[in-house]
């Protein structure tokens, strides 16, 4: 069971399951009380086949639960004439800007090795959170076993998949049979297969793309191109004066990050990032000037199994809001990679002399939290699994003013 959130302005909730039988329906029974209202797919669920060698089928439900009260918790169950759910919840956001959600994030989660999950299982059931986002790479792989991998997996985060909305973002382990296990497992808002759209919660716009785009091209280059446009335009619409006001903060995430300092071959180690300065040769559709232009707050990625935090910073220069305070009034975007949550292959390793960029670093399995305090302050703390849920970072972004960066650069600059 997976819920998703739609716009904030709307209040409604997708919920997606799937099944190896075909039910002819699609029903989830919901309400606050009790479970007095019915909502339904009007198409019943969709048949999804896997590209491995036994075509095995499955059935992908997806029925909108409309019309909710905010901040309100509804009880819902899902299934057909042929057999039911248990019964689950969720609880709704506000339906205005002045609130403080919490959010875990975090990327590279496996079947295998899932250090993360017991607590996240845990906290989603204690009420921490309002999201989640995993940022790239689930399972470890989602189609292989013939699917069977991607539905234990499913299994596995249901604890907190079926309790808060869970976004997600594409990673380069859902490339195989051209994402289809990526998009049909998952139900994002924006109508894009769940390749890119963008979130409200609380002062907070969040955009979540595929940077996979940049590198399996061999499903062609007009997918770089929508992306990149359509990333403008919501860029755009989230810096007319009335919703940077209403949503100051603007957070991406994506999967592979534009700066790592990790001792491998992955592409975050080249200087030139295909994702950052564009197609090679092209210089075309790179998301830095991009996110820098309409002044975006904070990069999430994944990809690297570790934690990094760096310092401010465009085409490697730092622009620290000053040097006792780096992260008050920053003058670029500040990229944050969490993408430890445990899988079978490990962790990463670190170069022996780190980039004067990196402002923190570590190869413990664990996950981020984000509370977005209000339109002025983001807290973000990164949990240590190994160290028994120990927070080993933690920071505080402050703006007094949000927008496009140059016209406010911060105090303290210096090439990297």
């Amino acid at each position: 069971m997976c819920s998703s959130a739609p716009a904030e302005s709307v209040l409604e909730m997708v919920v997606t399951w799937n099944t190896r039988d075909n039910t002819n329906e699609s029903i989830c029974e919901f309400g606050i009380e009790e479970l007095q209202r019915l909502a339904k797919s009007p198409h019943g669920p969709t048949a999804f086949v896997d590209g491995g060698a036994k075509k095995a089928t499955q059935y992908i439900h997806r029925v909108t639960l409309t019309k909710l009260e905010p901040n309100s918790t509804y009880r819902y169950h899902c299934g057909s004439q042929l057999g039911w759910s248990a019964t689950y919840w969720f609880r709704t956001q506000f339906s205005h800007s002045d609130w403080s959600p919490s959010l875990a994030i975090y990327g590279d989660m496996g079947v295998v090795n899932a250090a993360s999950l017991p607590a996240l299982q845990r906290e989603t059931q204690r009420g921490l959170y309002d999201a989640v986002i995993h940022v790239g790479d689930f399972a470890y792989d989602m189609c292989n076993e013939n699917g069977e991998v991607g539905d234990e997996f499913m299994r596995q985060v249901e604890t907190v998949a079926a309790y808060v909305p869970y976004m997600v973002c594409v990673g380069n382990h859902e490339e195989k049979y051209n994402f289809s296990h990526y998009t049909n497992r998952f139900s994002m808002p924006g109508g894009s297969e769940n390749m890119f759209y963008s979130f409200n919660m609380g002062p907070v716009h969040f955009i979540g793309f595929s940077t996979e785009f940049y590198y399996f091209t061999q499903y062609g280059l007009g997918q770089i191109v929508m992306q990149y446009d359509w990333l403008e335009r919501d860029l755009i619409e989230a810096n007319s004066p009335e919703n940077r006001l209403k949503r100051p903060w603007i957070i991406t995430f994506g999967h592979r990050p534009m700066y790592c300092s990790n001792a491998n071959s992955d592409d975050c180690t080249n200087h030139e990032t295909v994702v950052r300065k564009g197609l090679p040769f092209l210089d075309m559709f790179g998301l830095e000037p991009l996110f820098y232009k309409y002044g975006v707050d904070v990069e999430l990625w994944a990809h690297e199994h570790c934690y990094e935090r760096m310092w401010p910073m465009y085409n490697y220069t730092v622009y620290n809001g000053s040097m006792a305070q780096p992260y008050v009034n920053p003058g670029a975007p500040i990229h944050i990679i969490s993408g430890a949550a445990g899988n079978h292959e490990g962790r990463e390793p670190f170069l022996e002399r780190m980039p004067p960029w990196s402002a923190y670093h570590s190869q413990d399995f664990g996950y981020l939290r984000l509370q977005a305090h209000n339109r002025s302050h983001l807290y973000f703390e990164q949990v240590s699994d190994d160290k028994k849920g120990e927070v080993i970072d933690h920071f505080w972004v402050v703006k007094d003013n949000h927008g496009a960066y140059g016209s406010h650069l911060g105090s303290q600059m210096y090439d990297a």
